[in-house]
């Protein structure tokens, strides 16, 4: 018996080959795009899942804004992870990183710089589950000096040879000769905390940069805190006794702490560790990846209870032949299964050629691998459960018709099945609608974005830095440094050289930050943290940004007593309670133990990029070895290229500092490198927003199709009545022009309230503007009335003799 309703079925399909491809290739496409966007979903919520995770939490710092405290910091104090565990049971161990942002390694001759590496403690192989390949992880962090390497640093560095017990010179501030202890297999990049090597802890002991952190101390929160938990913890009053503990004596900060495995897509603090993920991104695209794949299976049921009227006298006459309705849902659904096996077959197909190129589109490297098994799992699950589904109403539908109605051909839809098959295409309206209107939103963000001006000129503008390889001090690199930008103002494709700590778009990461400030009436605050980075006097000039009153630092005003001189931007004005920016200037504020005079106030500019509120900032006068900025002469630039200005500055930069690397970044590529995330998104968005209009169509091509051939009788006594092609397009438009209108008056407050919400992650950010709504409303009428007119016209055109002697 199966074995003939398999033969029926490929029968069918096979004879209607217009109605199984418009099935399989929309239901291949949405399975597909389901497939790929779910298994980035899985990988972005994969991040810190190892053996034992579930127990491991990260420290923070919350700081007191007004009257209410706000996730101000991702690190913490030295002392934080000791006195956790000296304090609570629940905190079996601890282990802090001090993250190291390049270090220079060197073994003869040979240098290689490597980003990624911290301090750490011992502790590290346990409660973050990682083993060593070579050497012994009870002692790889024991002592001072050691040093562990992944596999392929090691690899860099020595080849083949073991590395073990080998000595490495680290250039960091301070040259230190460190021995190898330990290489372990390389960290998966679905990690928050990247590494590529570590040091060990007491190494802070023999480094002078260290001066006031060799001890523990509750001053400077600069580094990452990762508790162990015991299993049985309660993490709620755990996570109180921490947030009402006040080991450090200041009432405007407390601890806090989260889950490592939030941190990537929940968490966006000052100073992370790494730019994390968007837990909001994630959940926009399952909802795409599930629009998608709805709407495949809903035109398949569109389809399948439409085409179902034909088969009706094949209904009848099983029924009369004896056949009963178990059978004839039974072959209904073998007929699901098949088309839809060969859907998924191809889908299946689909995404692994389509893989590569979707990894390069989203810069991680997913693949399907048995590591995710359960994940694809659960895809392959909800796929085959809604296939089941899509395929039981037609089924159910087609065994229920009345064999003499069928056989007389007075089969009809009735009422409660039109009804549900308008629903079905209102809701695929909608579904297009809104993510029409969601994908002119986004792009129009993204847009937004590039184009909004920052308040500074960042074009033409590197930073170079580089590790100096010699033993000197640090006074003498300062003075070199500056003698250095000094030569390289000498280049004529130079217009300004000058060194400075930081630079917008470089993040947190090398700024200063500080709480308790005395205002210039005397007033004190401690509760708002501000920001603050070393400059030279030519910096603003180079970076182009305005003052409003007062002027830039004199060359020779280094101020090295207790008052020195500062710049300040227009919010910190506001900040310490001053309206007008002229009545800043020669204002004093206290702040470090020491009095700062305004001799500048700057307009505002985006230092973090537009997705952060500008923030009170600070620029102080003192020398600095962590950048060199240039600003390159766009005239020259424009005859002799990017690559030959390189040339000159590597050469000076070679002949001040013979023994040292040499690296450099484009500050404007470096700032637009913030909105990679949010570009790919937009892109994924108007990608997949394509695929679901083209599957709605797609299924609307099919639905129109039929739906012309089912009143082809009709339409040949309108057009022998005198009906015009424009009266008979009208007569077959009319209601999807209804259902359009309907939708759109659906999804219209559905993608308002939806985009509202994703814009409310931007500090600056475009309005929703009524046109975007109107166009995509117009976008989607459009799309219809091409789709279906298409048909419609045919069926309009054709020869109405045709039509009733066939009848």
């Amino acid at each position: 018996m199966y074995t003939l309703y398999f033969k029926i079925a490929v029968r069918y399909l096979l004879k209607h080959k217009l109605y199984s491809f418009i099935n399989i290739s929309g239901l291949a496409i949405g399975v597909a795009s389901f497939i790929l966007i779910m298994v980035y979903v899985n990988y972005e919520r994969s991040y810190d899942q190892f053996k034992g995770s579930e127990h491991v939490y990260r420290v923070y710092m919350d700081y007191l804004e007004g009257d209410t405290f706000v996730a101000g910091d991702a690190q913490s104090y030295n002392l934080s992870g000791p006195t956790f565990k000296q304090e609570f049971p629940e905190v079996l161990d601890f282990v802090r990183f001090y993250q190291l942002d390049k270090v220079t390694f060197k073994i003869g001759e040979q240098t290689l710089e490597e980003t990624r590496g911290s301090l750490a403690d011992p502790s590290y192989f346990d409660i973050f589950n990682q083993s060593l390949i070579k050497g012994d992880t009870a002692t790889a962090l024991k002592e001072p000096n050691s040093i562990v390497l992944t596999q392929t640093v090691a690899q860099k560095l020595f080849g083949k040879e073991n590395p073990i017990g080998k000595t490495i010179s680290i250039f960091w501030g301070s040259p230190t000769l460190a021995t190898v202890t330990g290489v372990m297999a390389d960290v998966p990049e679905n990690t928050h905390f990247k590494i590529n090597y570590l040091l060990s802890f007491k190494t802070i002991k023999t480094w002078d940069e260290f001066d006031g952190q060799k001890e523990l101390e509750w001053s400077r929160n600069n580094y990452f805190t990762y508790l162990k938990l015991d299993k049985n913890a309660d993490i709620g009053l755990l996570q109180k006794k921490i947030i009402e503990s006040d080991f450090e004596d200041d009432l405007d900060e407390r601890h806090n702490i989260e889950p490592i495995q939030d941190i990537h897509l929940y968490s966006n603090k000052p100073y992370e560790a790494e730019a994390n993920g968007s837990v909001t991104r994630v959940k926009f695209l399952m909802a795409i990846a599930f629009i998608i794949l709805i709407l495949s299976w809903l035109n398949y049921i569109n389809l399948s209870t439409t085409k179902s009227l034909e088969r009706a006298k094949e209904v009848g006459i099983r029924k009369v032949a004896g056949a009963h309705k178990r059978q004839l849902i039974g072959q209904s659904l073998l007929e699901s299964v098949i088309l839809n096996g060969l859907a998924i077959l191809v889908a299946i197909v689909i995404a692994i050629i389509v893989l590569p190129l979707y990894n390069s589109f989203t810069g991680k490297a997913l693949t399907f691998e048995v590591s995710s098994l359960t994940g694809i799992l659960l895809i392959i699950g909800i796929i085959l459960f809604g296939m089941i589904l899509a395929g039981v109403y037609p089924a159910i539908l087609l065994s229920s018709y009345s064999p003499s109605r069928a056989l007389k051909g007075k089969v009809r839809t009735s009422a409660s099945g039109l009804h549900i098959r308008k629903g079905l295409i209102i809701t695929q309206f909608l579904a297009t609608i809104v993510l029409l209107i969601g994908t002119i939103v986004v792009t129009k963000q993204i847009n937004f974005m590039k184009d909004q001006p920052i308040g500074s000129d960042l074009n033409h503008i590197i930073a170079i830095h580089g590790e100096i390889l010699s033993k000197t001090s640090d006074s003498i690199l300062l003075n070199e440094f500056s003698a250095l930008s000094e030569e390289m103002k000498k280049l004529p494709v130079v217009k300004y050289a000058t060194t400075a700590q930081t630079y917008p778009g470089d993040g947190y990461e090398n700024l200063s930050s500080f709480m308790g400030i005395t205002y210039p009436d005397g007033t004190e605050e401690g509760n708002k943290v501000y920001y603050n980075y070393k400059v030279e006097a030519d910096y603003f000039d180079i970076m182009d940004i305005e003052f409003l009153a007062g002027t830039t630092f004199q060359s020779n005003s280094i101020g090295k007593g207790t008052k020195r001189d500062m710049v300040i931007n227009e919010k910190f004005t506001k900040e310490i309670g001053i309206s007008n920016p002229l009545e800043a200037i020669n204002k004093t504020v206290k702040f470090w133990g020491i009095d700062w005079t305004i001799i500048g106030v700057v307009k505002d500019y985006h230092h973090f990029g537009l997705k952060t509120p500008v923030q009170p900032m600070m620029m102080r006068q003192q020398p600095t070895r962590d950048n060199v900025l240039v600003k390159l002469d766009p005239n020259i630039i424009a005859t002799s290229g990017y690559q030959s200005a390189i040339t000159q500055l590597e050469k000076v930069w070679s002949e001040v500092f013979p023994e040292s690397t040499f690296s450099y970044t484009f500050i404007d590529k470096k700032f637009q490198a913030q909105y990679d995330e949010d570009a790919k998104f937009s892109s994924a968005f108007r990608i997949f927003t394509a695929l679901a209009i083209f599957i709605a169509a797609l299924g609307l091509f099919g639905l129109t199709s039929y739906t012309c051939i089912q009143r082809k009788k009709e339409i040949g006594i309108r057009k022998v009545n005198g009906a015009s092609i424009f009266k008979i397009l009208k007569l077959l438009n009319i209601d999807f022009i209804k259902w359009v209108g309907i939708a759109f008056f659906i999804a219209v407050p559905v993608a308002w309230y939806t985009m509202n919400s994703w814009l409310s992650n931007f500090a600056i950010k475009t309005d929703l503007s009524w046109w975007i709504f109107a166009l995509a409303g117009i976008m989607a009428l459009g799309i219809t009335l091409l789709t279906v007119s298409w048909q419609s016209f045919t069926a309009a055109n054709s020869n109405p003799v045709d039509a009733l002697r066939d009848e």
